[in-house]
């Protein structure tokens, strides 16, 4: 039984790893020339980046942690977290609740007053429940640490109004601090958020595509890279794949690729289906790799929620992963921005974005000045982040609905539209193959 995998992002070699170790005939088909989809890498003139965005190996989830670490074998290092959020010109502890001591004092104060205002409101029931996200900060946090980074840093990020986002993927996602903590953190006794996060692991050669090719590496020979799939026919026997000029023949086929691409492959899909899968919404990516000459400091990343400092929402520094990702004598940055076509920033050139970033960096103090910037490249990818708008729940369940009687699986981020991370990834291919070997 053929099963044919499109899309060799991470979730595709996952599956094809997994599943070829059950002895299943598998085939993977990439429509670019490389594979690893956001979990791609790019080394040039001594500085590897990863382009999709900045990623790095951790996880509450003890088995895909143990997965990812094992499949690098030698090929990792741990560094210990240093998280910060960039406020007024200082580095405040993240998460930024944890961090409230270093805020200049009428900041500090402001938070935790309108927390503990907000708390004693909910505690009378004079605040009604949340109905979106927005609300959902406000009614968690209290005013104070929603406008000062919640909402402005969120808003950055997923490139769309808070008020217009839904709340049910929050719990999990963004913990509610115990009010203790918080009380703690204002008056300058050190409390711990996201302790998971505390260490993390990094490829020392490679970046994160490192563990991709680790993961596809049984798999290497079952990997078609340039083949866009642009049509797919169900049979009596299955499904006949075609790129417009070569068909491949299968018995069942798993997407891993965006579902807004899927639907276009295929004949006879409904009207509602076809509305539904357009209004999911989402957002694209440009990565900003920067070689810097000299070091910078010590952090892992730092979030960015002021709008004037740049259009940029976070920015790590590779450097501190491996010392092998940037030359002898050289650091190096990578700034994320969010857009979507049509805004201002899917209108500007890469050089215009890559001196945007620069600019702001400089502004921030992080490089010294552009004659220290020796290397920067742009990378775009359309397809970043899962935007959880209001009508989130009744799209994807349209969608979902229509496909689990179509024949084809989905799984993975975009395919399942669903905002998970690149652990969550592999857990939801442990859970699929483990499923469908019990059904």
């Amino acid at each position: 039984m053929t099963i044919a995998i499109l899309g060799g992002g991470l979730t595709g070699v996952t599956l094809g790893r997994l599943l070829k170790e059950r002895g299943e005939d598998i085939i993977i088909l990439e429509r670019d020339r490389q594979i690893g989809g956001l979990c791609r890498s790019k080394t040039e003139n001594g500085f590897t980046f990863d382009i999709g965005g900045s990623h790095i190996i951790f996880s509450r989830d003890k088995e895909v942690l143990e997965f990812m670490r094992d499949v690098l074998e030698e090929n990792k290092d741990e560094r210990n977290r240093n998280t910060k959020i960039f406020f007024k010109g200082r580095y405040v502890k993240y998460p930024f609740e944890n961090g409230l001591y270093q805020l200049p004092p009428e900041d500090c104060f402001f938070c935790i007053h309108e927390f503990i205002k907000n708390l004693i409101a909910v505690e009378k029931d004079e605040i009604e429940e949340p109905g979106n996200f927005r609300d959902w900060i406000y009614y968690t946090l209290g005013k104070g640490i929603a406008e000062s980074y919640l909402v402005p840093y969120n808003e950055k990020i997923w490139n769309y109004p808070a008020e217009e986002m839904s709340m049910h993927w929050v719990d999990g996602r963004i913990p509610r601090p115990p009010v203790e903590d918080i009380i703690k953190s204002a008056i300058g006794i050190e409390t711990e958020g996201y302790t998971h996060q505390a260490v993390f692991s990094y490829p020392v050669t490679g970046g994160i595509e490192a563990m991709v090719h680790a993961i596809a590496k049984p798999v290497t020979e079952d990997i078609r890279t340039c083949f866009e799939v642009k049509s797919i026919k169900k049979t009596d026997e299955g499904f006949i794949i075609s790129n417009g000029t070569e068909e491949i023949v299968c018995e069942s086929v798993i997407s891993t690729i965006p579902v807004q691409a899927l639907v276009r492959c295929l004949e006879n899909v409904p009207d509602e289906v076809i509305k539904a899968v357009e209004s999911l919404k989402y957002n694209s990516i440009a990565c900003v790799g920067i070689g810097v000459e000299g070091e910078m400091n010590d952090i892992s990343w730092l979030y960015i929620p002021q709008k004037e400092i740049g259009r940029f929402n976070r920015i790590s520094f590779p450097s501190n992963y491996s010392t092998e990702v940037a030359p002898a004598g050289c650091s190096s940055v990578l700034a994320e921005v969010t857009f979507n076509e049509g805004d201002e920033v899917s209108k500007m050139t890469d050089d215009e974005i890559a001196e945007h970033c620069v600019e702001g960096l400089i502004y921030m103090g992080i490089i010294p000045s552009k004659e220290k910037v020796i290397y920067t490249t742009v990378e775009r990818f359309e397809y970043a982040y899962v935007v959880y708008d209001l009508d989130y729940l009744e799209n994807i369940r349209t969608v979902t609905d229509y496909f689990s009687g179509s024949g084809i699986d989905l799984v993975g981020r975009f395919s399942e539209f669903e905002y998970i991370n690149m652990d969550g990834c592999i857990r939801h291919v442990f859970d699929y193959v483990k499923n469908k070997k019990t059904d």
